[in-house]
């Protein structure tokens, strides 16, 4: 039966705040946003956006729209997330620079970046293709974060006893794929999608309805739809935009994740069969369908048998020749090399832009970055109270997950935005409300990280340890300090590190607002970031998001990285 491993980590070297690795993520952030500026400034003057129709017979158009820019953007992240994570947890070197790239990408503001995405796409391809490749990048970022941690969590949790079983049995890397890794990895990596999805639509609504100056980059869409409603004040066309997301919303759940919640509890690391394993009548209904045994037997087994014997020739030779092994050398060389020189002047223009700025200027980034973190810390042990309850109720109870699931999707995909002007309308007139209202705002936009990666995390609990506490007659604090907590902490790190991250992303929007015909900002980096992007000081906006970034990655390395450790070697399940 298998058991939480309680024992003592072995004495290891203190990981450093900052490696070489993170010097060099950070020179090649520099860069990339060093070009993008540059590359914006060459954008055309004046763009179009379409024509936006409010009828209703246009919305199913627009749905599928949105639903196509969001699974484009999923599989690209789905891709990302099996090759990266996979990467980052089997090769301790590439690790050294993989989990700090993720540290810094994860931490990046990309709304503040979406004008410079935009532009400087625009500079060089048409306007439409700019936005949607744009629109298609901000959901990516969305997305993949959070599905690569939850992936690389689950590949350095792999018990021994299966590891050592796959090297006994001889599987090559496809084989251990296919058979240990992702049915391991299954269960967290569908409920880490379902939250990606989810985390995408705020994204997706952002990205269809940007526009810079004279230059209009909406897209056709949900998000467009709904704010030419609101501009125009049509409160019927408003409702019906939000019936239209809803139904998708509400669609998807039944007629994708319930099926996939409900096949992926075979997956589970039990000795003993569930009493009430999740359902799905769209999973019933298709097993008990003559069609689908048809396709099982004449197209998807084939198919997949021809798959495995292309990768199973596609596997790496043990035996490497010395003239291929020379030419992968030089070819590495000549990237490193291009590398390089990328990184040295990218580097060297970005230091002379933020040598511009004033000593007054970088105290008033360092203040800021203070209090956003201070922000960010309440909102994740607000989020922290009741999530952690709520998860393990829904992950532990398949009959209230069947109702409160669909709910909890609708919540968490609905823009966080679009109830923050509520929100102000309450608190602005109090004593420190838009203080108020920004851990608010935080809070909505980072507390379903941690809630569906507990739920996946409560989930995962084999119904064997949950019949052995049974037995033992442990009481419910018991419980949960031997079974529940243990087995929920690695989810709870990996739900911890994108909720923080979100926090930060958040600042941009809740620490600088437009209200009432004016702006309003809070003391924070997030204002500071939003104040550079709106007056286009882009020495204080590259200044103001390093300095972010910097602080993110600082608390990854000095706590979450190290809690990450402790989950791989106390909280294993074997």
């Amino acid at each position: 039966m298998g058991v939480l491993r309680y024992q003592l980590p072995p004495q290891k070297r203190l990981q450093q705040a900052f490696t070489i690795g993170d010097v060099i993520v950070l020179l090649l952030i520099a860069s990339l946003l060093y070009g993008g500026i540059r590359l914006a400034l060459n954008a055309p003057e004046s763009i179009v956006g379409p024509q936006i129709s409010l009828s209703t017979s246009a919305l199913p158009w627009y749905a599928l729209l949105s639903l196509g820019r969001m699974f484009a953007a999923y599989l690209l992240s789905l891709l990302f997330t099996l090759t990266y994570g996979r990467a980052a947890a089997y090769n301790r070197r590439a690790e050294m620079i993989l989990m700090p790239l993720l540290d810094v990408l994860q931490s990046v503001p990309i709304l503040s970046f979406l004008p410079i995405v935009l532009l400087s796409l625009s500079a060089f391809l048409p306007q439409r293709m700019a936005a949607e490749l744009a629109s298609i990048v901000l959901i990516f970022t969305s997305q993949a974060w959070n599905m690569t941690f939850g992936w690389y969590q689950s590949l350095t949790t792999i018990p021994n006893e299966l590891r050592e079983a796959s090297a006994i049995f001889r599987l090559n890397a496809w084989l251990r794929f296919k058979r240990l890794e992702l049915p391991f990895g299954m269960i967290s990596l569908i409920w880490n999608s379902i939250m990606s999805f989810a985390g995408g639509w705020f994204f997706l609504m952002a990205a269809e309805i940007f526009t810079v100056g004279n230059r209009d980059f909406r897209l056709a869409g949900l998000g467009a739809y709904l704010q030419e409603a609101a501009n125009q004040g049509d409160t019927q066309a408003i409702l019906w935009g939000l019936f239209t997301l809803i139904i998708t919303i509400v669609a998807l759940d039944q007629l994708l994740w319930r099926p996939l919640l409900a096949w992926s509890d075979r997956f589970k690391l039990e000795m003993v069969e569930s009493d009430n394993p999740p359902t799905s009548w769209v999973y019933d209904l298709m097993h008990k369908s003559r069609l689908y045994g048809w396709t099982q037997q004449n197209v998807i087994t084939p198919l997949t048998e021809r798959v495995d014997l292309w990768m199973l020739r596609m596997s790496p030779s043990p035996v490497t020749s010395l003239g291929s092994q020379s030419r992968f050398s030089a070819g590495l060389m000549t990237f490193y090399a291009l590398l390089l020189l990328t990184i040295g002047y990218g580097g060297y223009r970005a230091f002379l832009m933020l040598g511009s700025l004033s000593l007054t200027q970088w105290l008033e980034i360092g203040l800021g970055v203070g209090v956003t973190f201070l922000r960010v810390a309440t909102s994740l042990l607000i989020a922290l109270c009741w999530t952690i309850p709520l998860g393990v109720a829904v992950g532990t109870k398949p009959d209230l997950a069947r109702f409160i699931q669909p709910l909890i999707q609708i919540a968490a995909s609905i823009p966080a935005t679009a109830i923050f002007p509520i929100l102000l309308m309450f608190l602005i007139h109090l004593s420190g409300g838009l203080n108020i209202a920004a851990i608010l705002l935080m809070l909505m936009g980072t507390q379903w990280y941690l809630l569906f990666n507990i739920i996946a995390g409560a989930s995962a609990i084999p119904q064997d340890l949950k019949y052995t506490t049974s037995l033992l007659q442990l009481s419910a604090k018991e419980r949960w300090r031997t079974l529940i907590l243990p087995a929920l902490f690695p989810y709870l790190i990996t739900g911890a590190i994108t909720a923080s991250g979100g926090a930060w992303n958040a600042s941009i929007v809740a620490e600088y607002v437009h209200f009432g015909g004016q702006t309003i900002s809070a003391i924070g980096i997030g204002a500071l970031i939003s104040h550079a992007t709106a007056v286009g000081d882009y020495p204080l906006l590259l200044a103001a998001t390093l300095s972010m970034i910097l602080t993110v990655v600082l608390v990854n390395r000095l706590i979450w990285r190290r809690f990450y450790r402790v989950a791989e070697e106390k909280y294993r399940m074997e």
